[in-house]
């Protein structure tokens, strides 16, 4: 007879082993230096193992979003541990100096050394910190958030960034958000502070120097997300059969997670429409030169649609924005996401109702100027300090370091 444990119940079982762990760690380590402190006369001094500067990525996707600022901490002469959960994260082929990435294991071999690590700052973009497996460590002084999208920080499975320290966000209306859920949860005010955007400012960069590439025949992006409310659980194939009938190149793009998550679903697409003149399909790690040759992207709530409008100046198609908001932090909230007010100034929205007329609204969508000026409204709104997000993200991890610092030295 095979012992079943349920997911929740193995969360929390993990949850009390790391707590046990961690008392006796911790208490085995404190004896250590005083036993050592009485045998060297109370000369011996105690050797500093703790990290300055620790960042985790949870997958090798997110690389991107810290290489920005690790380039950044790097020029200014600073050490970082770069953690990853992936072996063949793209730190390891990029040589910053004063960054060492280091692999630390998938899953909870991951959370367990991150359960026990010594650091002064660690920054993340990772969220659920302290509500599975991720556990705050004792030795780490200070957790930083950092978000992977230009939209709500509110569409994070629910209590995503509670019990982090501080956040580094891109827009005002981000900052009500996370306020109005302290006060709701009773939680103590992190500490907020407004960067921009570092991994849009560097493909924007990238963007200018390598230009707009090479003429192409009209594209259309399909990027949706995965879930029961992406496109693909809702529309199935059809997309696909009224796409190719515009006659327009379609390139389409799943989210990395449904590869995982909904493999059936994927392949069973993969197979019915295989590639051809009209249609591929992309995997590409890096999305800088897909998003590049396409001149209009369809998708749901990803964050691949602040990229694309954003960064390349394109017009979006957007799905029905109303999803369940049961499993988010913006259930709490009792008012429409900011995304319900930015995407109809974008572009267009998908519906059952105008699916067969999908040709029609990539053209209007390509010629109306009122989502050029839209654009450049939603981006004031959420892209602060265009071009200075990672020196503004470095400025604050250093200063608050030595902040930390210097309370140290005084105690």
């Amino acid at each position: 007879m095979k012992l079943y444990i349920d997911p929740g119940t193995g969360s929390m079982l993990f949850t009390i082993l790391i707590g046990v762990l961690g008392a006796a760690f911790y208490s085995l380590r404190m004896l250590f230096v005083k036993l050592k402190f009485k045998i060297s006369g109370g000369k011996a001094k105690a050797m500093d193992t703790t990290i300055p500067f620790a960042v985790f990525s949870d997958d090798k996707r997110y690389f991107k979003i810290f290489e920005p600022v690790l380039r950044e901490l790097g020029r200014r002469g600073k050490e970082v541990v770069y953690m990853t959960a992936s072996e063949d994260d793209p730190a390891f082929r990029c040589d910053i100096p004063g960054v060492r990435a280091e692999f630390i294991g998938k899953g909870n071999k991951a959370f367990s050394k991150l359960n026990f690590l010594n650091a002064t700052v660690l920054l993340s973009t990772t969220p659920g910190l302290d509500v599975y497996q991720w556990k705050r460590s004792k030795g780490v002084k200070y957790y930083v958030h950092i978000p992977h999208a230009a939209s709500e920080i509110v569409l994070y499975r629910m209590f995503g960034i509670d019990y982090y320290d501080a956040v580094l966000l891109s827009g005002d209306y981000q900052e009500k958000d996370i306020r109005d859920l302290e006060v709701m949860r009773k939680l103590p005010e992190k500490e907020l502070y407004k960067i921009g955007i570092p991994y849009m400012d560097e493909m924007a960069a990238r963007l200018e120097r390598e230009g707009t590439g090479a003429a192409h025949p009209l594209t259309v992006l399909l990027a949706p997300s995965w879930g029961s409310s992406a496109i693909f659980s809702v529309y199935g194939g059809r997309i696909l059969d009224v796409l190719l009938k515009t006659g327009y190149h379609v390139i389409v793009r799943p989210h990395p997670q449904s590869f995982a998550s909904e493999t059936e679903l994927i392949e069973g697409l993969m197979k019915k429409y295989p590639p051809s003149e009209k249609l591929e399909w992309n995997r590409d790690t890096d999305n800088f030169d897909v998003l590049r040759r396409s001149d209009i992207l369809i998708s749901d709530f990803s964050g691949v649609i602040f990229d694309f409008a954003l960064i390349y100046d394109k017009p979006i198609i957007y799905t029905d924005p109303r999803f369940d908001l049961g499993p988010y932090d913006a259930w709490w909230l009792d008012r429409p996401l900011w995304t319900a007010s930015a995407l109809p100034r974008l572009g267009m929205q998908l519906t059952e109702e105008n699916m067969e007329g999908l040709g029609e609204l990539v053209d209007r969508c390509l010629s109306d100027p009122r989502y050029s000026e839209g654009r450049r409204q939603v981006k004031d709104e959420t892209w602060a300090y265009f071009g200075e997000g990672a020196a503004r993200a470095a400025d604050y991890l250093i200063n608050k370091y030595d902040e930390l610092q210097k309370v140290k030295e005084e105690k």
